[in-house]
């Protein structure tokens, strides 16, 4: 029978080691390469021919979104498994999005990540136990990924916000009025299924928007 070759991509070594650990116990999979962050991962994947890419979502250099949409371009046949402690609603509708097959959360057992690993090889999808179970989208995702979608006035509000200006500050900057910042910030909010600044302030990093133009 032929293993399941796997990439895996995380870059905090001791946690990478025991996952390999993991992997390689198991006699159908092997682990070809590890990567310590999103621009090893796309490497690798051009050498080692991976089956399975499991990947981390925050790592330097290029994170994980953008590393999915990388490693789509450079082993489009290679299955993404996102593995991350982000159990946010738009994080897994964004990495589903970017061409994951499959999303599973660190903090839940270690037979998640298997059965995720299996089902992807096998032309399969996957959503960790936990979101599927309370997380609407990310039901969806297993079926239909959609890319949420705000308008640029609602994306520059937020950006703005996850920047740390007040809503005051906002309406200066852009020349509207206090009650419409607070209005698009809403709005913005909830298509992405974002619930405070925290999530507003994640969403930025992994979308690249914590830089004034």
């Amino acid at each position: 029978m032929n293993r399941i070759r796997v990439l895996l991509a995380e870059d905090h070594e001791t946690v990478r080691q025991g996952l390999r650990m993991l992997l390689d116990e198991q006699p159908d999979i092997e682990v070809v390469a590890e990567a310590a962050n999103g621009s090893e991962a796309v490497r690798h994947c051009k050498t080692a021919q991976p089956h399975v890419v499991v990947l981390d979502i925050s790592m330097p250099e290029m994170n994980g979104l953008a590393a999915a949409k990388a490693i789509q371009q450079v082993s489009p046949t290679a299955a993404i498994v996102v593995l991350t402690r982000h159990d946010d609603d738009a994080f897994v509708q964004e990495m589903m999005t970017a061409g994951a097959a499959a999303y599973v959360l660190k903090q839940s057992r270690s037979t998640e990540l298997l059965s995720a690993v299996r089902a992807v090889a096998a032309g399969g999808r996957y959503v960790d136990a936990k979101l599927s179970q309370r997380v609407t989208p990310a039901r969806e995702a297993l079926v239909k990924p959609r890319p949420p979608t705000i308008s640029e006035r609602e994306k520059e509000v937020l950006r703005m916000m996850a920047i740390g200006h007040s809503n005051k500050a906002i309406a200066a900057d852009l020349s509207i009025s206090i009650k419409t910042v607070e209005v698009h910030k809403a709005n913005a909010m909830r298509k992405l299924a974002l619930h405070g600044r925290i999530d507003v302030v994640r969403y930025a990093i992994l979308h690249g928007w914590l830089k004034e133009p």
